[in-house]
């Protein structure tokens, strides 16, 4: 296996992960295009064994997936055996939001999401939270994200991701300082601004984020796995679209 700590969020490619077949032409591609990690999500039926027996095929890490809250919650043994089968230690939601969202509903959210993180504990395999931007929506003299941070069982991992703070008027250098220790996994996206005044995701290095502040405060957090996502590539391959960032992510010395 390769040293390199850049992986690809499979979300960014979800149109070509809905069958077995197609997940199993897309992994190969992700290796060619020199990316040596994945991290699961939005990927269609496949029996976890031949997931296994692709990554293994391929020279593919799994660092990391998203699974689903109600997974979580109702399957958690299921999930630590297929993470098991993976090699892989880190799994996570992909947020919780409802409609009318209250500092209540976080600390009820935080409550029970703690209880969950129990089921895994001694597993080797440990649950987190990644954010959005309405994390930062403020109740008072504090935001979501913060009572996420302060209140989530130790054990929790956080998956900063650095577009969507950047999108809520947060600094991603300081919320990653405020993670340190329990940040294993860090989405990269980048921001780039139309003539329009619209915000828009960009490959890394081709936006506004300040990456030579994230990347020192990323190692100084104890970051081990990049994970280069892009939710929307504006018309672009997501396939090109993930070679620019790779490309440029290397000309930053990231490898």
């Amino acid at each position: 296996m390769s040293n390199s700590v850049l992986a690809v969020q499979l979300y960014t490619l979800r149109e070509f992960t809905q069958t077995a077949a197609d997940i199993a032409r897309t992994l190969k591609r992700v290796k060619q295009m020199g990316y040596d990690a994945v991290q699961c999500s939005a990927l269609g039926p496949i029996d976890p064994k031949e997931l296994a027996a692709i990554f293994k095929g391929e020279g593919l890490t799994c660092c990391a997936t998203h699974a689903s809250l109600d997974r979580i919650k109702n399957e958690p043994e299921k999930v630590i055996e297929e993470h098991k089968l993976w090699g892989c230690a880190y799994t996570a939601i992909g947020g919780f939001n409802k409609e009318g969202i209250t500092r209540q509903d976080w600390e009820s959210f935080i409550s029970s999401y703690n209880a969950l993180a129990k089921k895994f504990e001694g597993s080797g395999v440990s649950i987190g939270y990644h954010n959005h931007s309405h994390e930062l929506v403020r109740f008072g003299d504090t935001t979501a994200l913060q009572l996420l941070i302060d209140k989530l069982s130790p054990g929790v991992w956080m998956e900063i991701d650095t577009y969507w703070i950047t999108h809520g008027g947060g600094d991603p250098v300081a919320w990653i300082n405020q993670c340190k220790g329990r940040l294993p996994c860090v989405h990269l996206k980048d921001m780039s601004i139309t003539v329009k005044r619209e915000q828009q995701m960009a490959e890394i290095g081709e936006g506004n984020l300040n990456w030579s502040a994230i990347f020192p405060a990323c190692k100084s957090a104890g970051v081990k796995w990049y994970i280069v996502e892009q939710d929307n590539c504006n018309g672009r391959d997501p396939f090109e679209s993930l070679s620019i960032s790779l490309k440029n992510l290397k000309a930053m010395g990231m490898k």
